[in-house]
């Protein structure tokens, strides 16, 4: 199999029907972009089939078992906030909330059958969410649910990779006391959502396997994608991962309008360079999180996902 054979990309029309007011940064327009970045030769799209039963199960493997209820019947009610005020709903985000997450679970059998690289170009994004309540234009955490997905089918330990610009503070809580998982997250600090200091490193059995790259406001391309090396590198002395779940966020771009970054392509095609080297043979499920300039978006998708399954660059 080729390396550009080797990109599978999975998501579900449903994370379109989240609507937010006019002129939010967390649009429908993300997805369109995040698609048209994985249009790799070779890529092979995977229409999902929405299955209720098996996304729930999977979301209460992440989240209290009343979450996706209160955010059903709040939905009814919609237009609404729900939890907290960055997170307006419509009547549909319950539908495209379940749709995310029914992808990541496809993404993660995807992997489990034998894919070596897997794109899941989803929203809401999740990182954020916690066990019991959304936060951050988050609902259901999709990276965690990945993870878990594919822990229930017996892979791994998991490395799980978040260089979103914002701290994956719902990642790092469910996986806080776990040593299955090892949490690696790259982000801007002190900033959203207050969380990833670097002596946030784990408790009890998971302790050591959290770890976190706060950088200053302004970082570009060069000590992004070192800090992400580094954290990789970590990562495999810690355990031998069976497979990488990604949170890849791009609201790290120069461009973005809330990251106040100055990562570039290059930067994210660095990161995505890092990751498939080190993952090697094993599979790596990466599901789409922040990213709001949309030109730049679909640009760093490409770039990234260039680098990760090995594409010469233009």
């Amino acid at each position: 199999m080729r390396a550009t054979d080797s990109l599978v990309v999975v998501t579900h029309p449903d994370c379109a029907l989240h609507r937010s007011p006019p002129g939010h940064p967390e649009r429908p327009a993300r997805l369109e972009a995040a698609v048209a970045g994985a249009a790799l030769p070779g890529a092979r799209p995977r229409a999902v089939e929405i299955d209720e039963r098996a996304a729930l199960e999977a979301v209460r493997r992440v989240h209290a078992p009343g979450l996706a209820a209160r955010l059903e019947s709040a939905c009814l009610a919609a237009p609404a906030v729900f939890d907290c005020e960055d997170n307006v709903i419509g009547r549909e985000t319950y539908r495209a909330a379940i749709g995310a997450a029914a992808a990541a679970v496809a993404a993660a059998d995807a992997a489990a059958g034998g894919a070596r690289r897997v794109w899941a170009p989803v929203r809401p994004p999740g990182h954020h969410a916690l066990r019991e309540r959304a936060m951050g234009y988050c609902y259901f955490n999709n990276a965690a649910i990945a993870a878990e997905s594919l822990l229930a089918r017996g892979i791994g330990p998991i490395a799980l990779v978040d260089f979103d610009v914002h701290h994956g503070n719902g990642t790092q809580a469910h996986f806080w006391e776990r040593n299955d998982v090892f949490f690696l997250s790259v982000h801007r600090y002190p900033f959203y959502p207050g969380t990833g200091a670097g002596d946030e490193v784990g408790g009890g059995q998971g302790w050591g396997f959290t770890r976190n790259f706060p950088l200053a406001g302004g970082t570009g391309d060069d000590v992004y994608a070192e800090a992400v090396a580094a954290g990789v590198e970590e990562a495999t002395r810690a355990c031998t991962p069976a497979a990488w779940v990604v949170s890849a966020g791009f609201d790290a771009h120069r461009d973005d309008p809330l990251g106040g970054m100055e990562v570039t392509e290059e930067g994210f095609r660095r990161i995505g360079r890092t990751l498939g080297e080190a993952s090697g043979e094993r599979p790596v499920v990466a599901v789409l999180e922040g990213g709001y300039h949309l030109e730049a978006l679909r640009r760093s998708v490409r770039s990234f996902l260039e680098g990760l399954v090995g594409t010469a660059r233009p």
